[in-house]
């Protein structure tokens, strides 16, 4: 199921390599000699989830359901607005940021807020497709994946940030 939903990712014009970038951006100052590899390989550790792949598969429905208009109203008007009090698609992706514990939410607040990345066109593009769900499951994928890095590390493999 992992192809599946790599597949379906990239039918909607996300990529694991772009997904991979968002994580190594949140993590290379705190990660020494952190690479884009390492972090590909954290965004595939988290698509191999179980609870990763249903989420991710019931998001990308539906918002493919709402560009179709086949959501009933007045979901598929919330959906296809990206109502800002609908909250659903948060906390659809919220199962995904719990896989690696509570620095999973944090860097999933961070990443809502600033659209890193991808995270950031995928928001901004309403005109060509709708993802409503898709930008947070992104963002959610690439704080998972964050977290997983995080918690792989000793202590000793962290950057000190205590310049001053």
């Amino acid at each position: 199921m992992e192809k599946l939903v790599e597949k379906k990712l990239l039918e909607r014009g996300v990529s694991v390599e772009k997904i991979a970038e968002i994580v190594y951006l949140l993590q290379e100052r705190y990660i020494k000699r952190l690479t884009i590899n390492d972090c590909r390989e954290a965004v595939k550790a988290v698509l191999k989830k179980r609870e990763v792949q249903h989420a991710v598969l019931t998001g990308l429905a539906l918002d493919v359901l709402a560009e179709k208009n086949m959501l009933p109203h007045p979901l598929v008007d919330i959906v296809k607005n990206d109502e800002g009090l609908y909250g659903i698609d948060e906390v659809l992706a919220f199962a995904i940021t719990n896989v690696y514990g509570s620095i999973g939410l944090t860097n999933f607040g961070y990443l809502d807020k600033t659209k890193l990345g991808i995270i950031g066109r995928l928001n901004n593009e309403k005109n060509k497709q709708v993802n409503t769900f898709l930008d947070d499951l992104i963002a959610a994928i690439a704080a998972a994946a964050s977290a997983k890095l995080a918690h792989s590390q000793k202590v000793t493999d962290y950057v000190d940030d205590q310049s001053g």
